[in-house]
């Protein structure tokens, strides 16, 4: 099982990529993707889809995790993350993936024990899980791992 978990979103979107073998999780990579804000969404829209294909024929994903979305005080950042979220199902759908989805309680619940836990709270207990893990430059990164644990943790 090699699960890639992503936390979607039009400036950064962080990644991780899990494999779990014989009841051993191994983290194999872990970053974000930054997108420049001054192309076209279209532009963002199709690099977001060859990053996250490569990576799915690179590492020979079998499942994707992500955390369900929710409407914040932005309508419009709402509606973008769901093409990016349209992207993910279209490449589980090509790739012939599972893909799990999570409540953004149900993630930190699953991490920290706590449903109302803080970034940083979650971004410590993941350093925890992987010591030699160095504090990523964005939240996004941390976040995202917690997702690809919840859908490592899944099956």
């Amino acid at each position: 099982m090699v699960v890639l978990g992503i936390d979607p979103g039009f400036q950064f979107s962080g990644f991780g990529i899990i494999k779990k073998e014989n009841n051993k999780i191994l983290l194999l990579e872990c970053g974000y993707l930054k997108l420049n804000p001054t192309k076209h969404l279209s532009v963002r829209v199709q690099e977001f889809y060859d990053y996250f294909d490569e990576k799915i024929k690179k590492w020979g994903i079998t499942d994707i995790a992500l955390e369900t979305s929710f409407l914040g005080k932005n309508a419009q950042n709402f509606l973008k993350l769901g093409y990016l979220r349209g992207i993910l199902y279209l490449l589980a759908s090509q790739h012939k993936l599972n893909i799990h989805e999570f409540s953004p309680t149900e993630v930190k619940k699953s991490i920290t024990g706590y449903g109302g836990a803080q970034k940083d709270q979650v971004a410590r207990v993941v350093l925890q899980l992987f010591p030699g893990l160095l504090m990523p430059a964005k939240n996004d990164v941390t976040d995202a791992i917690a997702v690809t644990l919840c859908g490592t943790w899944a099956k």
